[in-house]
């Protein structure tokens, strides 16, 4: 009776692209998450400070291993060559002389920082995904204690083999070749455990999540663009400009600005898994609002305008004379008429009573989805018309998502048990 539209899967796939682009810059700064993502860099330099206290611990001892082991001293000469410790050193960012005690203070202070690090990004996302549901008790206090100092030492584990690897290909230990393929490994390496923690954080942070091959897409986009800035900060950033600048604060400044990127990229794209799943319902409340005659501006106008996706995933084409609605179904399909003409029809004594036309650009047919009875009318199909079905569920999002949607459609119903209050006085 009824046929769907087959349109070409790549039509409209750009129009749908921007669409997402849109809608995850509008949320994005609706939630403010530069503001978060510069939250979470201050976390972050705090949780990273104690580890530089680690590290002069970590230097103490293996400047006392190296003098009886040849490993121990190519490690130690690779760490001062490549990571220049020396000038930390002497900015005052490394101790050169450091207690035993004092690692115990810089773990200690290591794990709390990084249950407020954890904290924040957590927070983060619980604007960008909300969701009713609270996280259990025991995990928002454990997972805070154990992902941080984990995933430090991974972040160290690769660090330290990368810059051991130049060290050895630049002196000419191994191998020039050799040391290309190992520090190519390498850095796949810590490309996947990126990867894998982007992965883990969003596919498990929402509490409402979306399906792990869609979260594994975006965790590699978030992956490659923070690889991408990774190569500009190398390229037009140098820690020895700021700290000419900054003096021995150069170091905490550059940290900062890079954390901050950083975490402003992490939101984005997770901003942007939200908007996946949302995209959809942006397009048909602003093709909604139009039709009622509330319209858009300009930029949203061009950009939602081409609605050939919502025709793909909804889209019925129907003949004249099709019964889409018929009077005491209990059928919860709403519908928005794209083109052509339909009536409506009341079930009489009397026989069929005409009660009204329904034109291009209207939504009918969410009444007995909002009152959750059967069908007060019947409407028939006067011309081919072109309408888009939606299921209950997806009326329950749109009402969730625009307050101004919602309001119009409460404001329509009114309307119509008014009108129908007045045919029916008795």
């Amino acid at each position: 009776m009824f046929r769907n539209l087959a349109l070409p899967p790549t039509r409209g796939t750009l129009g749908w692209l921007l669409q997402l682009a849109y809608t995850t810059l509008r949320l994005f700064g609706q939630n403010g998450l530069q503001n978060h993502a510069a939250a979470t860099a201050f976390y972050f330099l705090l949780s990273a400070t104690p580890l530089l206290l680690l590290l002069s611990y970590a230097l103490q001892l293996l400047g006392s291993i190296a003098a009886d082991s040849v490993p121990a001293t190519i490690l130690m000469a690779a760490l001062y060559d490549q990571m220049q410790l020396e000038n930390l050193a002497a900015l005052g960012f490394i101790a050169r002389q450091t207690q035993l005690a004092a690692s115990g203070v810089g773990l200690l202070t290591l794990v709390l920082s990084s249950r407020w690090l954890v904290n924040a990004v957590q927070g983060a996302f619980g604007i960008i995904f909300p969701s009713p549901s609270k996280r259990n008790l025991v995990v928002s206090w454990v997972l805070p204690l154990i992902i941080l100092p984990v995933l430090f030492l991974l972040m160290g584990i690769a660090a330290l083999a990368q810059v051991t690897l130049s060290f050895l290909a630049q002196n000419n230990f191994i191998g020039t070749g050799n040391a290309q393929v190992l520090q190519a490994l390498n850095s796949l390496f810590a490309f996947a455990m990126v990867w894998t923690l982007l992965f883990a954080a969003y596919w498990r942070l929402p509490r409402r999540r979306a399906s792990a091959r869609v979260a594994a897409a975006f965790a590699l986009g978030a992956s490659m663009s923070l690889g991408l800035l990774l190569m500009l900060f190398s390229t037009f950033f140098k820690l020895e400009n700021y700290n000419s600048l900054y003096g021995a604060l150069g170091g905490v400044v550059f940290v900062l600005i890079g954390a901050y990127f950083s975490f402003l990229l992490l939101y984005l794209w997770a901003q942007a898994l939200y908007s996946y799943g949302k995209a959809d319902i942006t397009a048909l409340e602003k093709l909604f609002l139009a039709g009622s005659g509330k319209g858009t501006g300009k930029v949203e106008a061009y950009i939602f305008g081409d609605i050939q996706r919502l025709l793909e995933i909804y889209g019925q084409v129907l003949p004249a004379g099709h019964t889409l609605i018929e009077e005491g179904d209990d059928s919860r399909t709403a519908y928005f008429l794209h083109a052509g003409r339909a009536r409506v029809y009341k079930n009489t004594p009397d026989g069929p009573r005409h009660l009204g036309e329904l034109n291009e650009g209207q939504l009918f047919g969410e009444m007995a989805y909002l009152l959750n009875e059967k069908r007060t009318a019947t409407v028939v199909a006067e011309t081919e018309i072109t309408v888009l079905a939606l299921p209950p569920q997806i009326m329950e999002e749109l009402m969730r998502h625009s307050a101004p949607l919602s309001r119009r459609i409460i404001d329509t119903l009114c309307q119509r048990l008014e009108r129908m209050n007045l045919a029916n006085p008795g």
